[in-house]
C-alpha cells in the first residue's frame, strides 16, 4: 500500500466508486477514528461532529458500553445473522423495549423487524396499511422525506430525488404541512375538508404518513395541536397514522419518541437510524396488534433481525431510558444550542436568518442553498461536520450527540458562528 493511500488520499474513491456517493463530496478527507463527538481523519486531524451520521449516532461515536456488549457478545459465538428466528438477543431487546419505553407511555404495539434501513420500515408500513385496509392510497406531505426505495419515494416530496426513480412515483396525494401556507394557516382544516368532500378528486386513503419534525424537508417542525388534529381526522376518517420517527425519534426532540409531547398514539411507528445505539443498521415497525393482518413469510428479507444490533439496542435503552436524566438533558443543551444560534442570526443582519427545530433537531435557515453551502464549507475547512437540508438546501441542519459535553458543543458552535460571520 503507497504512503499516499494512507494520508487522506480520496484517489481510490474517485476512480472506484460510484458519482452517487455524497458525503466524501462535502468532507473530503478520510475518517479513520472516532469518539464521542469527535471524528480523526488518517492525518489525525480533529473535526467537531454536528452530523451525527444523520441522525444515527445520537449517543455518539463508539460508545465503550456498547463496545463491551457487543465485544462479549461476539466472544460467546452468539448468533449474528439468523434470518427471523428467535434468538436471545432479539427477546432481551424486545422485552427491554417494551418494559422501558412503550409500558411507561401506555402503548402496545406487535415488532416487526423489516430490511436493516428506515426506507425497509416505510415500505412495509405502506404495504402494511394497504393490505389491512383494502385502499391503496396514502397521504404524504409537501417536504417530507421517507426514503429513496420506489414506495418510500413516493411518499417523499423533493423533486430532486423523485426524478431520480426513473418511472413516475404513484399513488400519494401530497398536502400542505403544518407551517406550509405560513403561521396563521391550520392546514389541517384543508385536510379535513378534503377528505370529507367527495367532490375533491381524493379518494380516502389506507394512511397519512407524517414526520413530526421534517428533518431533510428542512428542520419544520409541527405544532403540537396540529398533530393532533391530523390523530382525530386519521380516528374520524379510518384511516391510520403512520408516524416516521427514523430521524426525529430516539431521543433526538428530547423524548424517546418525537410524538411524546403531543401524547399521539399512532397505528404504525417507524424507527431506525439510532435504534441500536451503535451504528449498527436495525429498523423497526410497531404496529398495533389488530394490523398485523401478515401471513407468516409474507413480508421476507434476508437481513430483518441484526442480532449484534439488538445487543447494543438493548444496551442503549438500559443506559440512557431507564430514567429522565438523558430526556433533561436533551431539552437543556437544546436551548443553548438555540439561544447561540438565535444569536448568530441576529449578529447578521445583511442575511435574514432565521431558526427553528425542536430538542436537539435544530435548523439555521440561511435563506438560499449558495449561503449555507458558503458557510458550511467553511465550518468544515476551521475543524465542523455540519451538513444542510430542505427544498434548496438552505438550512443548515444541526444534529450533534445528545451526549457531547459543553466544552466541545461550544466550540462547535464558535466554529459556526465565526464561519457565519465569514460568508454571510
Amino acid at each position: 500500500m503507497s504512503n499516499e493511500s494512507k494520508s487522506n488520499s480520496l484517489s481510490a474513491f474517485e476512480s472506484l466508486e460510484s458519482n452517487v456517493r455524497f458525503y466524501s463530496r462535502s468532507f473530503p478527507v478520510v475518517f479513520a477514528k472516532a469518539a464521542g463527538a469527535i471524528l480523526h481523519d488518517e492525518n489525525g486531524c480533529e473535526f467537531i461532529d454536528f452530523l451525527s451520521g444523520s441522525g444515527v449516532l445520537n449517543y455518539g461515536h463508539n460508545d465503550p458500553y456498547f463496545l463491551d456488549e457487543a465485544t462479549q457478545y461476539l466472544r460467546s459465538n452468539g448468533m449474528i445473522h439468523g434470518l427471523d428466528m428467535a434468538t436471545p438477543a432479539k427477546r432481551n431487546f424486545m422485552e427491554c423495549f417494551d418494559a422501558i419505553i412503550l409500558r411507561p407511555r401506555g402503548l402496545k404495539y406487535k415488532f416487526q423487524f423489516p430490511g436493516p434501513t428506515g426506507a425497509n420500515a416505510v415500505e412495509a408500513a405502506l404495504k402494511l396499511a394497504r393490505n389491512a385496509t383494502g385502499r391503496h392510497g396514502v397521504i404524504s406531505f409537501t417536504n417530507g422525506f421517507h426514503g429513496m426505495s420506489l414506495g418510500a419515494l413516493a411518499v417523499t416530496g423533493n423533486r430532486y430525488y423523485r426524478d431520480a426513480a426513473g418511472i413516475p412515483p404513484a399513488g400519494v396525494a401530497f398536502m400542505p404541512y403544518d407551517g406550509y401556507w405560513g403561521p396563521d394557516d391550520d392546514t389541517s382544516e384543508y385536510l379535513d375538508k378534503v377528505l370529507a368532500d367527495a367532490s375533491s378528486g381524493v379518494d380516502l386513503p389506507a394512511a397519512i404518513i407524517m414526520e413530526t419534525v421534517q428533518a431533510e424537508g428542512g428542520i419544520n417542525p409541527a405544532r403540537k395541536e396540529w398533530l393532533q388534529s391530523i390523530e382525530r381526522i386519521c380516528r374520524n376518517h379510518g384511516i391510520l397514522l403512520i408516524v416516521d420517527d427514523i430521524q426525529a425519534g430516539c431521543g433526538r426532540t428530547g423524548n424517546f419518541f418525537s410524538f411524546d409531547f403531543a401524547g399521539l398514539s399512532p397505528d404504525i411507528v417507524l424507527l431506525s437510524k439510532s435504534l441500536s445505539g451503535s451504528g449498527l443498521p436495525l429498523s423497526l415497525l410497531l404496529l398495533k396488534s389488530e394490523l398485523d393482518v401478515w401471513r407468516p413469510g409474507e413480508h421476507s428479507g434476508t437481513f430483518r433481525g441484526n442480532n449484534l444490533a439488538f445487543v447494543t439496542g438493548a444496551a442503549a435503552l438500559r443506559k440512557y431510558w431507564t430514567n429522565d436524566r438523558l430526556s433533561a438533558r436533551v431539552t437543556e443543551t437544546g436551548r443553548i444550542i438555540s439561544e447561540r444560534l438565535h444569536q448568530v442570526s441576529q449578529s447578521n443582519r445583511a442575511n435574514r436568518l432565521s431558526v427553528r427545530g425542536r430538542g436537539m433537531m435544530l435548523g439555521l435557515d440561511c435563506g438560499t442553498g449558495e449561503l449555507a453551502e458558503r458557510i458550511v464549507r467553511k465550518a468544515f475547512e476551521e475543524g465542523l461536520v455540519v451538513e444542510r437540508c430542505g427544498a434548496e438546501d438552505q438550512v443548515i441542519k444541526v444534529l450533534p450527540p445528545l451526549t457531547i459535553d459543553e466544552q466541545t458543543l461550544q466550540r462547535g458552535l464558535d466554529i459556526l458562528h465565526k464561519s457565519v460571520q465569514a460568508r454571510a
